[in-house]
């Protein structure tokens, strides 16, 4: 009896020592997982703190920064107002100048010339804005209150020839070839009021554009030599006509700009006797 209650004691510290081992291994193994686990989500966290720093929006500079006292916020409302004025001051000096020298196709006097400015080409046809510019003045012509159509636009590149477009237009309806002439050096206003003035020997002109643009030609051709009337025709109220009227509050510095300092055009070249011929021609 002794004999096997020993062998019974044996038998029951061997499983005891068993199930401890086998206890510490799987404690081992779960603190493995718990480091594994703890390394991967320190690695996330670094990472979305790199994230989260790289999406962060710069600092403004200072001068951008408004005030923070009463005196300065009123120094950057006065500074903001005196830069609006001098914005705004050659569109001013644009309505004063040309007071009283612009109106409808109605009201365009008679004169021996009439100048188109260029407004683009859509597939090599005038632009619809283009397009209404020329149709004024072929009824003006049509009507006998102009002799000879001055056509001034872009051709700085072989495929895009704003001039003949023009004039192909205007043959089209009703305006006889010899009563064109072309000027295929008027990159902008400036260049085509100084060049009607210098190379055709235009003192007089009635002018046909846009009304967002033509006081600002009126004015130029003013400075250029040229004394003009503005022929605003009639618009649709879209996309362009409203950028035509805010891109005007910029082109007005740049007018009074050219009109102070009457630069050279960008191609000036020797004078042409178009005008003159196409006066004499026999209508």
């Amino acid at each position: 009896m002794d004999r096997m209650d020993a062998g019974r004691a044996d038998s029951g510290r061997t499983d005891t020592g068993r199930t401890d081992v086998t206890g510490w291994a799987e404690l081992r193994g779960l603190a493995a997982v718990c480091r594994e686990r703890l390394v991967a989500c320190r690695e996330h966290l670094v990472a979305y703190r790199e994230r989260v720093a790289g999406s962060r929006r710069p600092r403004r500079p200072g001068w951008l920064r408004l005030p923070r006292t009463r005196k300065g916020r009123r120094r950057a409302v006065q500074g903001a107002m005196a830069l609006c004025v001098l914005a705004l001051l050659p569109a001013t000096w644009l309505f004063v100048t040309t007071d009283g020298r612009t109106g409808s196709l109605a009201d365009a006097p008679r004169a021996r010339v009439a100048m188109v400015f260029g407004a683009g080409l859509w597939e090599g046809e005038p632009s619809p804005y283009l397009a209404h510019r020329l149709d004024a003045a072929a009824e003006l012509y049509r009507a006998g209150r102009i002799e000879v159509v001055l056509v001034t636009g872009d051709n700085s590149r072989e495929d895009y020839d704003e001039p003949d477009a023009m004039r192909a237009y205007l043959k089209k309806h009703g305006v006889p070839d010899r009563r064109i002439v072309s000027d295929y050096a008027g990159f902008d206003t400036w260049d085509s009021c100084v060049r009607a003035k210098k190379i055709f020997g235009v003192d007089r002109a009635v002018l046909i554009s846009q009304g967002f643009h033509i006081r600002r030609a009126v004015a130029l051709c003013d400075a250029a030599g040229v004394s003009s009337y503005g022929v605003g025709v009639d618009a649709v109220h879209d996309a362009t006509w409203y950028y035509g009227g805010a891109r005007e509050v910029l082109a007005a510095g740049k007018a009074a700009l050219d009109a102070v300092f009457r630069p050279d055009p960008r191609f000036l070249g020797p004078r042409e006797p178009g005008v003159e011929q196409a006066l004499a021609s026999r209508r």
